[in-house]
């Protein structure tokens, strides 16, 4: 599928307010893109760290596809080249999941909405392109409806009371493209580090 409206690169264009915490770390960010751009960034997928979760589903207009098993729903994205895990067996999110890059994630239907709640993230990556932070006791909810044959609304509601002082709310539209092929999207560190010395170092240079 590929990504239709909503937010590009960006959670949503009014953010909640911060907290201390959040916002200290929002203003150590140097993106690498959007209006805070800095050719020489920290940004963490700049150095092929995981773009992780929420940001992989808004990080611009890459494809995306489901497949689904008997108990549970994989979702493959052609950003970074990563997939997720939704388990749809009627297990509940686990009271201390180990932190990682994209959390655990459980789903289940009511009607013809698919609800799935991730939790266990670390603090690692940022929710966004502008450098938006994130702590470990983030909880994520997406609701997804297929709305015509064609098309999958995701409305994500982002709780994380370390960070954010009201619940972040957005959105992600989903196009049906058959004719949109999945490519092989790696960070490779040796990719990068050429980018770098080429593109990046020059162009922090120039007046």
């Amino acid at each position: 599928m590929g990504r239709g409206q909503g937010p590009i690169g960006v959670l949503s264009s009014k953010p909640p307010e911060m907290t201390a915490w959040a916002q200290a770390r929002y203003d150590a960010a140097k993106p690498g893109l959007g209006p805070r751009a800095q050719p020489l960034g920290n940004d963490p997928m700049m150095a092929c760290d995981p773009v992780g979760f929420p940001r992989i589903a808004h990080g611009g207009a890459y494809p995306m596809e489901f497949v689904q098993t008997k108990d549970r729903l994989i979702e493959f994205f052609d950003y970074f080249y990563v997939h997720r895990t939704i388990w749809l067996d009627g297990r509940k999110l686990p009271d201390d999941p180990e932190p990682t890059w994209y959390g655990y994630s459980v789903g289940h239907w009511e009607g013809n909405t698919l609800i799935v709640e991730t939790m266990g993230f670390n603090d690692r990556s940022w929710l966004d392109t502008d450098g938006h932070p994130h702590s470990e006791q983030m909880r994520v909810e997406e609701r997804f409806q297929r709305v015509d044959h064609d098309t999958i609304q995701t409305t994500m509601t982002v709780t994380d009371p370390v960070a954010y002082k009201t619940p972040w709310v957005t959105g992600v539209t989903w196009k049906l493209t058959p004719s949109q092929k999945m490519r092989e999207d790696l960070c490779a560190p040796s990719d990068e580090a050429q980018y770098k010395e080429e593109m990046r170092e020059p162009a922090a240079q120039k007046k």
